[in-house]
């Protein structure tokens, strides 16, 4: 698709994440100076990452002023709160890798109408590949049309994820699923950028992927890319409802059901008991303590329980 066919919205999207990639190829090069902080354990955040959010920010806001904003870093603080469009922004998805210089990370950029992503941009300034789509209009890489690879079968099937890093991941848990899917598949990669994880399979270079503790701005774009091409998203359970639960499973068509089977006694899907205990809390003065939830043993697959549509904060954290 040549650019002067693109949705006007996606050319501004390309032009915010190219914007952001020039500024973390050039901080690639000096990263013996570079400033990095820690949000949590194992969790960073560098100046590069500030940088290149701002740009995207700025870029987006100059077309379209009365569009609402979902960032990594600022959250929802800069504009319209509570405009029908949103645009979810992850400047710099891999920053782990990036600090280490090793070479995969990426911008990704998606616009949502009404909770539904439209348009979407993840960008690989390192080799700088282009992954973008409209919905409706099909998936493409540097102009050129993708589909999802053509493997029926699990036992040829190479899938990519994502291992638990952060302080209260349930690591037990994600050793039985890896064990589960990793005896079953030809191979499984973890490089460490969600949103270029999710692209590679769009392009057929994974036939699934799966990860837990993913926050919207990871899996945005990367879902509407996959499904332009062919491709399935879901939660652990199989259902639509994804992007904040916390939970995903893409694939091509054979290959998705087979993982949904394996995945879903692992779901963490919320459920009304969850919303209802999170709103108690919510309303219980500081002085009281919240009432507490009912927790599953460590490592123990939960329960399946049917999922819901949670609604997002204003800080764009789950509800």
């Amino acid at each position: 698709m040549t650019q002067a066919a693109l949705h006007p919205m996606l050319n501004v999207a390309i032009k915010a994440a190219r914007t952001a990639g020039a500024i973390i190829n050039r901080a690639s090069l000096d990263l013996d100076i570079l400033k990095i902080n820690t949000k949590s354990p194992n969790d960073f955040v560098t100046e590069v990452d500030q940088a290149a959010e701002q740009a995207i920010i700025e870029t987006l806001l100059q077309a379209y002023p009365d569009h609402g904003i979902l960032a990594e870093e600022s959250g929802r603080e800069h504009g319209a709160k509570h405009s029908e469009f949103q645009w979810i922004i992850d400047p710099l998805d891999g920053t782990t890798n990036f600090i280490h210089g090793l070479p995969f990370y990426c911008v990704s950029v998606a616009l949502a109408h009404r909770g539904v992503v439209q348009q979407a941009v993840v960008y690989d300034p390192t080799r700088n590949d282009l992954f973008y789509a409209t919905r409706g209009r099909g998936a493409f890489l540097n102009d050129k049309r993708i589909r999802v690879s053509k493997r029926t079968r699990m036992s040829d099937a190479l899938i990519g994820t994502g291992f638990p890093f952060r302080r209260g991941d349930n690591f037990k848990r994600y050793l039985k699923m890896f064990e589960e899917i990793s005896q079953q598949v030809a191979g499984v990669r973890r490089p460490g950028a969600a949103a270029l994880d999710l692209c590679y399979v769009a392009a057929g270079h994974y036939d699934g992927f799966f990860e837990t503790g993913l926050n919207p701005w990871d899996v945005a774009a990367g879902s509407l890319i996959i499904t332009e091409a062919g491709g399935l998203v879901g939660n652990f359970t199989g259902e639509p409802d994804f992007l904040h639960q916390r939970e995903i499973v893409a694939g091509t068509p054979r290959i998705y059901g087979p993982l949904v089977q394996i995945l879903a006694p692992y779901s963490r899907v919320i459920s009304q008991d969850d919303l209802d205990a999170d709103a108690a809390a919510a309303e219980t003065p500081a002085d009281k303590p919240a009432p507490k939830k009912k927790a599953a043993a460590e490592g123990d697959a939960p329960k399946k329980r049917g999922p819901v549509r949670i609604k997002k904060s204003d800080d764009g954290a789950e509800a």
